[in-house]
């Protein structure tokens, strides 16, 4: 590689680490500000679902009317029939196909609804629970940036020294990478920290059945033994 091609490349590492620096000096509060739209869209859904909700219930009470007129008039028809007016029997046979046509078209949008409804509220909740993890880790960050600038102001006053420490919005990034951009990244996060600390393993120990639990026989078992080995031990002991 030339000098002129090395030049080339130290300039745009340059222009890179410049734009990162700048993108990280604003993370925290681009973050706050996605958080506000997202909390924004969110409102908006549940509204459109209260709206969605409305239309359900006014369709379901037109399948309940339909349902109701439609045993109405079959009721209407045996009494005709009874009768022996099959005139009237079938004009009130025409009247209940009619509704019969209508209630399966209302049933259609009910179900409709029904699903929209359902995806929904599914959406809404996930969205729910994501906004609060992600506002948890704002949280977090934003305290270690607190933290972090008390020990650069201690530091440079007692040592002297002027270097700073990494800021709250460098340690977010690493976050939104890790923990924040992808649900399975956090999960995967939580499921790391479980196994260093050794709960994974424990847990999986318990569901298998295996434990060091001892009780009180165990343990007296335990003295006894060490009590009858202390004579054996003790006479091969060298004398002075």
């Amino acid at each position: 590689m030339g000098v002129w091609s090395k030049l080339v490349t130290a300039v745009r590492g340059s222009a890179n680490e410049a734009a990162e620096a700048i993108a990280d000096t604003q993370a925290l509060r681009i973050l706050d500000q996605e958080i506000r739209d997202a909390e924004d869209e969110l409102l908006k859904s549940e509204q459109a679902l209260t709206t969605i909700l409305a239309k359900q219930k006014l369709s379901q009470n037109k399948v309940n009317d339909l349902n109701s007129a439609i045993a109405d008039h079959e009721g209407y028809a045996t009494q005709a029939l009874q009768q022996g007016n099959e005139a009237l029997a079938m004009e009130v046979a025409e009247k209940i196909a009619e509704l019969e046509e209508k209630q399966l078209g209302e049933q259609e949008f009910l179900s409709q609804y029904e699903a929209s409804v359902q995806n929904l509220r599914h959406s809404i909740q996930s969205c729910k629970k994501n906004l609060r993890r992600m506002q948890q880790q704002v949280d977090t960050v934003k305290a270690t940036a607190s933290v972090q600038k008390a020990q650069t102001a201690l530091a440079s006053q007692h040592l002297g020294v002027n270097s700073r420490m990494k800021t709250a919005s460098e340690s977010l990034e690493r976050i939104k990478a890790k923990q924040v951009q992808r649900n399975a990244e956090i999960e995967a996060a939580s499921d790391l920290a479980s196994l260093e600390s050794g709960e994974d393993l424990q847990a999986k120990l318990k569901a298998a059945g295996i434990t060091q639990n001892s009780n009180s026989s165990d343990i007296l078992a335990r003295i006894r033994a060490k009590q009858l080995d202390a004579p054996a031990t003790q006479a091969f002991l060298p004398r002075d």
